[in-house]
């Protein structure tokens, strides 16, 4: 029988060979810090205790003590914030050259600072979301409820979160935040996606939103909904092309019901409807109509097309 010291030191040297992790490996050097999904996850919760006083969290909604509360947890989501900003600049950094850390920690308070400022804005916008929600759907017996209950409110604030992240400059740490809201909820948004007001998603799980992925106002998704890419072009080396737009844009006033496919940089015009199970590829026109008839053929309206 092998003895334990000696069967522990055997794994311990092969667990640390850097041969056989080298490729998994994100070298950072003294004084820079990793992203923690741990402190992102309470990043979040604190964020929306903010957007909807009293829904989460222990915030006192009574007039003479919610300034202390909400100021509390602004100072809060700012210091905790500036910190996780400051280690995703750190997180990108690939250059021995680079090592400007105050520079980097100066850059995410700023960061932070303009986060913080824009809550006012990140609540008016998902009011219009929580409203668009409730009034969609004759099963929901309150605002309450919604905000509650849902889980496309949940995917919806960690995406709209995320995405002002996103637009401020910061990397890693969006996409961390709207991968958490997908474990939890099964609705997958792409932070570099642009959404406009009064979106929702009946249902949810599995929808899937691609990174350049334009939608407008007042448009609502159904289970299962999917606006990807359609192909990858490659460059000279094979290797997929990045950041090329590749993904639908969808225009004002569209429903789009479950399990629809809608694949490439194509336009569905403004109050389209798409049907269930639909594979769509070309342009809609505005006002077009796609359905699926039972003998499994598909109808356009208005000049449609797939």
């Amino acid at each position: 029988m092998i003895e334990q010291d000696a069967w522990t030191a055997a794994t311990v040297k092969s667990l640390v060979d850097a041969s056989s992790f080298d490729i998994l490996v994100h070298r950072h050097r003294t004084g820079e810090s990793m992203p923690s999904t741990k402190k992102l996850r309470t990043i979040v919760e604190r964020v929306r205790q903010i957007i909807f006083p009293g829904y989460f969290g222990e915030i006192n909604l009574k007039s003479d003590t919610l300034s202390y509360y909400m100021g509390v947890l602004v100072d809060e989501v700012y210091e905790m914030m500036a910190d996780q900003i400051f280690s995703g600049l750190c997180f990108i950094c690939e250059a021995e050259s680079d090592r400007d850390l105050q520079g980097k920690r100066a850059r995410a308070e700023k960061i932070a600072h303009d986060f913080v400022n824009g809550l006012a804005e990140l609540r008016r916008l998902l009011i219009t979301d929580v409203n668009a929600a409730y009034l969609g759907d004759p099963a929901a017996n309150s605002v309450g409820e919604v905000i509650f209950c849902y889980p496309a409110i949940r995917a919806i604030s960690s995406y709209r979160i995320a995405h002002s992240l996103f637009v401020l400059g910061v990397p890693l740490i969006p996409r961390i935040i709207t991968e958490m809201a997908h474990s939890e909820t099964g609705i997958d948004i792409n932070p570099e996606a642009v959404i406009g007001e009064y979106f929702t998603i009946d249902h949810g799980t599995g929808v899937v939103i691609g990174s350049t992925s334009i939608i407008g106002n007042n448009v609502k998704l159904f289970q299962g909904v999917t606006l990807g890419a359609k192909s990858f072009p490659l460059d000279e080396n094979g290797n997929p092309v990045k950041g090329i737009p590749r993904h639908p844009i969808v225009e004002d006033n569209v429903i789009i019901y479950s399990n629809a496919t809608i694949l490439g940089r194509i336009t569905i015009g403004h109050d389209s409807v798409i049907g269930g199970n639909i594979w769509v590829t070309n342009d809609l026109a505005p006002f077009s109509k796609v359905v699926q008839t039972k003998n499994k053929s598909t109808e356009f309206f208005h000049g449609g097309g797939i």
